[in-house]
């Protein structure tokens, strides 16, 4: 009897420390919360994971950053989203960014103005003029048809598209939207459009990239290499 009573004490004290233990483990959370980041800090920290492509942990590295950097230094980065806020607009007439409108592009005589290549944002813009391959103009979408964020084909810069195409020597329209569900259905639309007019109307050419396997290429890459295939 007097060992069961011992062994039941050892029981009953083992559990009291276990629940001790637990009690200060959830304690320690709590201070542990209640030590979070407080006032301008932690503002700053949301403010960078609500950026695209900026993660909690990324957006904590940038601004202990930022606290341990130089007046200089921080005083640079302010004056630099400053100016492009105070200073950066769209083109009146294809809608890339730009500090005076018309922008560059479509102020320069040495473009080919029979042909526009329209896309989806201003950063597909750079995209095809760093391969130094396209000499025309361009034209940009602000977006692309996506039911399912609500944004129809009104909500784009499309009614601007068919303006310049009734008061230009356009002969060429080239689509080069993204790949995807949604740029598929934009260039849809926009094919069905265009097809009203006399206006040639292309689109990127699709299909394996230089340096890929036939063998982890999947079926619709390879289906669309095949169709755009070309003599050599």
């Amino acid at each position: 009897m007097a060992v069961q009573s011992q062994a039941k004490m050892r029981n009953r004290a083992k559990s009291t420390n276990q629940r001790n233990r637990k009690h200060c483990i959830i304690a320690n959370l709590m201070e542990t919360m209640a030590l979070a980041y407080d006032g301008a800090i932690q503002r700053l920290i949301d403010a960078f994971a609500h950026l695209p492509g900026i993660g909690p942990k990324g957006a904590q590295r940038i601004a202990f950053y930022l606290l341990n950097a130089s007046d200089e230094e921080s005083q640079g980065l302010i004056d630099a989203i400053a100016e492009v806020k105070e200073k950066i607009r769209f083109c009146d007439i294809c809608g890339n960014v730009c500090e005076t409108s018309p922008c560059p592009v479509c102020a320069d005589p040495r473009r080919d103005h029979s042909v526009i290549c329209v896309v989806e944002e201003p950063k597909d813009v750079m995209s095809i003029e760093r391969t130094r391959e396209y000499r025309g103009l361009y034209h940009v979408l602000g977006g692309v048809i996506n039911p399912m964020a609500n944004v129809q084909p009104s909500d784009l810069n499309i009614a601007k598209l068919i303006e310049r195409l009734k008061d230009s020597e356009v002969t060429e329209v080239i689509l080069a939207l993204n790949p995807n569900v949604e740029g598929e259905a934009t260039t849809s639309f926009l094919s069905q459009l265009l097809s009203q007019t006399d206006i040639k109307v292309t689109r990127l050419a699709s299909g394996l990239p230089v340096g890929g396997d036939l063998e982890y290429a999947d079926e619709i890459t390879l289906g669309r290499a095949l169709a755009g295939r070309r003599a050599v």
